[in-house]
């Protein structure tokens, strides 16, 4: 069965912390019998799911085959409640494709921009080797997925700001990572993202619009119709 947030996005993004554990699993959509894809991860991923127009609703809608959706808006790689914690979400899920982001939240709600290198090398070591991305990854492998890793584009809100910097280091960290297992690949949102052109983003200026989460999907499409 799968679960839709619909109306209750805001909701959920505003008041988890008074709201059941249960209720705001609601949001998520899970995993439909068969599907060999699943996307998991934070706000970017999940983002316009009310309007069926989310990155999973886009690559199932591309490719013509369910794609499960595990994605929350809040969720962390580090910390977070149930479904709020990236590596929560894919807890004995077993795939051909994962699909996922995942540490903006703790660099943003941890470092604010600044100091953010105990941040980054919890997240993932600067040989792409350790940390709570690496394991995660990692623990997909064993189980028989591949992994697509998307990283993040740059907001409107950060462009030319102090606040790209760490970003850029964990990208640099993450394509580290990628090099090593050739099941891993890092489809890179900056390279259909332009921060300065805001039909790509939602009013926020920080999460897609519906062209932007289709973008989003239009790039990493290609890398799962690979069959090596």
């Amino acid at each position: 069965m799968i679960l839709r947030c619909g109306v209750l996005r805001h909701a959920c993004m505003k008041h988890w912390l008074v709201l059941p554990l249960l209720l705001l699993a609601a949001c998520g959509r899970g995993v439909p019998d068969g599907a060999r894809i699943v996307v998991a991860g934070d706000s970017v991923m999940a983002w316009n799911r009310d309007q069926d127009a989310s990155v999973a609703d886009k690559l199932s809608a591309r490719l013509g085959e369910p794609v499960g959706d595990l994605s929350m808006p809040g969720a962390r790689m580090l910390g977070g409640v149930g479904p709020f914690n990236i590596p929560f979400q894919l807890d004995g899920v077993t795939a051909e494709w994962i699909v996922l982001d995942g540490g903006a939240n703790d660099l943003r709600g941890t470092c604010d921009c600044s100091d953010c290198g105990p941040v980054l090398d919890q997240l993932i070591s600067e040989d792409g080797i350790k940390g709570a991305i690496p394991a995660l990854v990692s623990d997909l492998r064993r189980r028989g997925s591949r992994v697509v890793w998307a990283d993040y584009y740059t907001t409107p809100l950060y462009a030319g700001t102090a606040c790209e910097a760490p970003y850029r280091v964990l990208e640099a960290r993450v394509q580290r990572m990628a090099d090593a297992d050739a099941g891993v690949d890092l489809a890179d949102m900056d390279d259909v993202f332009r921060s300065d052109d805001l039909s790509l983003f939602d009013d926020d200026r920080t999460h897609p619009s519906l062209r932007g989460s289709s973008l989003i999907a239009d790039l990493v499409a290609p890398l799962l119709d690979r069959r090596n």
